[in-house]
């Protein structure tokens, strides 16, 4: 009966996650592409400049507490108004000092506009900071319907008053507003919404027995934020805002594909890890049943990306932005392997080896900061090869340490996963000496992914393959 239980949480949390991130995704893409056919790189490439301030002081907030949270069975409301007054206070700090430093900042990358976007675009960690209780207590209680609603409700909102901006030629400012709107909206909500209220009787004890699990947290934190914007920070240095707009550009699909992926694991997996941490054997089998899963939906969706990216650039943003197809191709190739990388960190996190995970994050981020200086010279694409490569190598420490943990072996992942990659490759193959002859691109886009999708549906009835009949039937019962 447990097992049902289990079984039942997981595929609940994974549909409502699909269907969030999915949806979320979405309409990402239709606002996305009104606005990038209104807007220029530049816009976008001011936007992206700030992106690793605003990262690093969201994670200085955070300090990994709202994670020791979640890892923690027995939080009471103590420890949840510590860590929630923690963050208000630490988050005033970090914007006060941002706000003063916004000068140098715009010194820094050479434009002056930049002093009054960083202070406006600021805001949105310290309002996100403040949200992070409601969002943790709602995350142990797998609310993920409820997450759902509240995401697709601001994002929604956030892209109509974007598009609004838009029209009256407020160009980055538009953007910025919308990222404003989305994260404060969403903090609101959930601030409201959670079961849980923050109360005035202060005390920051509980934070102690949480210091040493959330600092190698935060350290990691701390270097997968500036791994994320390395890029953004060189170009903007060392070639400027246009060059920055292309690669966000090409990462903002990137992210829009993996959202769904990473959003439909992330919200489940650690919870459900954390549920079964006491029997190992079991442990090793929920893992390997979200393997299998995310090989299912991540090989067709990012290689898919890949495969369509040309038609799809040109066909719904222009070709003022025909520099953002071969980036996003090569970032494709690391997207379609990292939910495997989540599915590492997220077991590691449930086992508390959070050591693990610092060091882990620390090499990789040395390697991929090294790679990108030494050959960012010869320009974008050579940095962003550069940094896939890193990204794909570092598998190989995670793994490395799962093994330990649950036993997991080489022979178990191909197993799981390689099924789901022959097809995947098979299939676009295929798809694409059919279409070779094709030059109309708007048809061609539509033909590659109706034939695409039809085909891996096909070959998957075909093998009988159990976690698409599982999948289908869970839909069934939805309905």
């Amino acid at each position: 009966m447990a097992e049902q239980t289990l079984k039942e949480k997981t595929a609940k949390g994974l549909f409502w996650g699909g269907v969030s991130n999915g949806g979320q995704q979405l309409l990402s893409a239709l606002f996305g592409i009104y606005l990038a056919r209104s807007l220029n790189a530049e816009d976008y490439g001011l936007i992206g400049m700030l992106a690793v301030f605003s990262g690093i002081a969201g994670t200085i907030i955070n300090s990994g507490f709202s994670v020791a949270l979640t890892n923690k069975k027995d939080a009471n409301h103590k420890d949840y108004n510590a860590v929630f007054w923690f963050t208000f206070f630490v988050g005033l700090a970090c914007y006060l000092i941002l706000f003063l430093s916004a000068p140098l900042i715009a010194k820094f990358y050479n434009r002056s506009e930049l002093v009054s976007l960083s202070r406006f675009v600021f805001l949105s960690f310290f309002l996100s900071g403040i949200a992070s209780v409601s969002y943790t207590v709602l995350f142990k209680q797998m609310a993920v319907k409820l997450q759902a609603m509240i995401d697709m409700a601001t994002l929604f909102v956030s892209g109509i008053v974007g598009i609004i901006l838009v029209m009256y030629g407020y160009g980055y400012w538009a953007l910025a507003t919308q990222n404003f709107v989305y994260i404060a909206g969403g903090s609101l909500l959930r601030f409201i919404l959670a079961p849980w209220k923050p109360t005035l009787d202060i005390d920051f004890r509980p934070l102690k027995r949480m210091l040493s699990f959330s600092m190698k947290l935060f350290f990691t934190s701390i270097v997968q934020q500036v791994n994320a914007n390395i890029f953004s920070v060189v170009l903007g240095r060392f070639y400027d805002a246009k060059q920055v707009g292309f690669y966000t550009q090409s990462n903002k699909w990137l992210v829009m594909a993996m959202q769904p992926i990473s959003g439909m694991l992330s919200m489940v997996a650690q919870p459900v890890f954390i549920e079964v941490s006491s029997d190992k054997e079991r442990q090793l089998t929920v893992f390997r049943k979200m393997l299998r899963f995310g090989s299912f939906v991540s090989f067709p969706l990012m290689f898919g990306l890949a495969f369509v990216a040309k038609e799809f650039i040109l066909a719904t943003i222009g070709d003022k932005w025909s520099s953002s197809v071969l980036i996003l191709q090569i970032l494709c190739i690391w997207g379609a392997f990292s939910f495997i990388c989540t599915l590492y960190i997220q077991l590691l996190i449930s086992c508390g080896r959070s050591d693990i995970i610092l060091i882990g994050n620390v090499l990789q981020g040395i390697f991929q900061i090294a790679a990108v200086l030494c050959v960012f010279q010869w320009g974008i694409l050579a940095m962003v090869l550069s940094y896939v490569g890193v990204y794909l190598l570092s598998l190989i420490y995670w793994f490395y340490y799962v093994r330990i943990e649950i036993k997991l072996t080489i022979q178990m992942v191909l197993k799981d996963i390689m099924p789901y990659f022959a097809i995947s490759g098979a299939v676009f193959g295929c798809v694409w000496f059919l279409t070779k002859n094709m030059e109309n691109i708007y048809l061609l886009l539509s033909v590659k992914v109706l034939l695409s999708v039809g085909l891996y549906v096909f070959v998957m009835i075909c093998l009988k393959s159990v976690i698409f009949y599982e999948f289908v039937g869970y839909i069934r019962k939805i309905k």
